[in-house]
Order: C-alpha cells, then sequence, then structure tokens
C-alpha cells in the first residue's frame, strides 16, 4: 500500500526554514550502487545546466539512516541501499518527520572472489555458510566455527586457510550475504544445525553472525579495497557485489556456489542463488527545494535495459514490468508505509 503526498510547491513551503542552501544534489550509501549511482550522476551533470550530483559511499546502513536523519539541506538528498528498508528503520524515518520513496534500479550477484592466480573456490552454497557464520553445529551443539582450513569443511575442497576479506555491519552486501549464505542456505537447510538450534532454543537469524576469529575480515566499506587485497593475496577470497568482478575480470575469479559461476546471466535468469536487489530512496521534502533530484532520477531511466551502460558496468537490469512500475514511481511518488515492506 502506497500513500500519495503534497506537492512540490508546498514541500517547498515547508522547506522554508532550512538553515544551510546548496545547490547540488546529495547522495549516500551502499558501496554496490556507488559506481551505478556515480555513473548516472556524471551524466547528468554533463547534459544539463546544473551541478553534478555528489555521491558518497559508506554503506547501505549509511545511506537508509542519513536520509531519514531530518528535513533541510544539511541532510542527504537520496539513500542508496543493497538492502531493502527495514521496518524499525522506516520508524526512524518517521520520527523524524521524513517521507520516502522506495525505487529499486536493479539487481546484483554477492560474490565470492579471489586472484587468478589462486585456486578457484568451487563450493556449495550449505559449506560456504559452515566456512563463515560465527557458530556451527558439531555433536549437535551450536559452538564457536573450529574450521581452520576450507579441507577441514569437505576434503575436495582447497587446503589453504580460511581468509576472506569482507564488508562490515554497516554494509547491506554482508547483510543480504548472512542472510542468503549463513541463515538460509545453511542454519535452514542443514539437518544437524537445525536441531542444534533448536536445542538451544535459538532461531536460523542468530546464524547472520560473522566469524570474528580471523578468518572473516572486514575490510571496510570500499569494495575496490577488497580487490586490491585479493590481487596481493592470491590465497585469499573477497566477497563483494558482481560489478566489482565484471570490472576486474582479468586479475579475479568468482567462485561457483553451488555448481553455478556469477554471470550476468546466471544472475539474471536466478540460477545464481546469492543475489540482490538494489535500490534508492528519495526525500520528498526536497523535491521541488534542492535542484535537480527530479532530473537525476529521470537520467536513470534513460540507461536501464540490457543494453545501457548501467548493464554494461555490471547491473542486472529490471524485467519489463517492474521497470515500468519504477517509472511510474518515480512520477507518481508513492510514500513509502510500513505495510509496503511485509
Amino acid at each position: 500500500m502506497f500513500v500519495r503526498i503534497a506537492t512540490s510547491a508546498a514541500l517547498a513551503v515547508a522547506m522554508s526554514t532550512t538553515a544551510v542552501a546548496r545547490d547540488y544534489v546529495s547522495i549516500a550509501g551502499s558501496s554496490t550502487v556507488l559506481p551505478f549511482a556515480t555513473i548516472v550522476a556524471e551524466r547528468l551533470g554533463r547534459n544539463y545546466n546544473q551541478k553534478t550530483p555528489v555521491v558518497e559511499s559508506g554503506g547501505s546502513s549509511v545511506g537508509k539512516k542519513g536520509v531519514c536523519d531530518g528535513i533541510g539541506t544539511e541532510f542527504i538528498d537520496i539513500g542508496n541501499a543493497s538492502s531493502r528498508m527495514k521496518t524499525k528503520e522506516l520508524d526512524y524515518c518517521e520520527k523524524n518527520g521524513v517521507k520516502l520513496t522506495e525505487i529499486k534500479v536493479g539487481y546484483d550477484g554477492i560474490v565470492v572472489a579471489n586472484s587468478k592466480s589462486g585456486e578457484q573456490l568451487k563450493i556449495s552454497l550449505l559449506n560456504l555458510g559452515k566456512a563463515l557464520t560465527a557458530e556451527v553445529a558439531i555433536d549437535g551443539k551450536m559452538v564457536a566455527n573450529p574450521y581452520k582450513k576450507w579441507s577441514d569443511i569437505d576434503s575436495s575442497l582447497p587446503d589453504t586457510e580460511i581468509r576472506v576479506y569482507g564488508p562490515p555491519t554497516t554494509s547491506g552486501t554482508r547483510a543480504s550475504y548472512a542472510e542468503i549464505v549463513n541463515e538460509k542456505a545453511y542454519c535452514k537447510k542443514d539437518a544437524d544445525a537445525k536441531a542444534a538450534l533448536k536445542a538451544a532454543g535459538k532461531k536460523a537469524k542468530a546464524c547472520r553472525a560473522m566469524r570474528t576469529d580471523g578468518a572473516y575480515v572486514e575490510a571496510g566499506e570500499q569494495d575496490n579495497l577488497i580487490v586490491q587485497k585479493l590481487q596481493e593475496d592470491t590465497k585469499a577470497y573477497g566477497i563483494f557485489g558482481f560489478s566489482y568482478l565484471d570490472q576486474n575480470s582479468d586479475t579475479l575469479q568468482g567462485a561457483e556456489l553451488s555448481g553455478v559461476v556469477p554471470t550476468f546471466d546466471a544472475i539474471g535468469d536466478g540460477s545464481y542463488k546469492a543475489s540482490r536487489a538494489l535500490y534508492f530512496y528519495v526525500k520528498h521534502q526536497h523535491l521541488g527545494v534542492v535542484p535537480g533530484v527530479e532530473e537525476y532520477m529521470a537520467e536513470w531511466l534513460k540507461h536501464w535495459g540490457d543494453d545501457g551502460i548501467l548493464a554494461d558496468a555490471g547491473m542486472i537490469p529490471l524485467g519489463g514490468e517492474e521497470a515500468a512500475e519504477m517509472k511510474a514511481r518515480m512520477t507518481d511518488l508513492p510514500v513509502l508505509v510500513a505495510a509496503d515492506l511485509k
């Protein structure tokens, strides 16, 4: 259920107390959405007589919280996210009087990758969950993850130390990975894990916690830094969005997860299971006040599709019906409410 709000002119009156003037669009959030949002921002700045929007990273949590922090040009106009807004995050928006429209812009795969100079990882999603979740099922109990090498989990896996660079807790990529791999692929499908969790009185969500013993290394919100570490450390693996693998395919290779390697087509047709949607959240109260917000949304529409520059950069396009719905949202601007997130 979506509801509409007042016109931009009325909103401009409501913004008349804004303390700081700003003549460019301010955007922040997901490092996965960052390269795509940057492409759109640069095209907008190139084609219109206005300043190029400023796009910053910081993680999905930063994008969703930042756009909800308040009304006024000291706050960002648009928050990028690679994980969908939760009801408690929307509650924070409503507490601050912020109204949003949710725009889904495409899809992206979550990849586990390493240097082409190293051994390609071929692993089931279930075993990948065993490798990095903080607790695993051993002898009927959930215990601190004891696996030191990949081969400790399955003898067919590399006989090397488990060392995976990945994003921090503020990242939508990490949140999506932990839900898809640790929780759903391992703790909800492995019989031993389900029994151990039941015995401990825990739910599968407990498996979203990542290891903190050095097997999983938080490498910050900049996925390019993870790419750099993998190029230097050929025995390590990294977790990031497919676009970063696509743009570095000369030096990096994606892991085969449950028999499927990450490719544009495999993510698009759903056969590659570690994938998620990408979003941005636009603040209503800044429409018609901060110049360029509406134009920024319109610029996205010019580059959607299988042959657009966003697809060339590694983003998986929306299907026809979804694209039409999101196009309509950019015009109609329905307000996101809790019922939409169920």
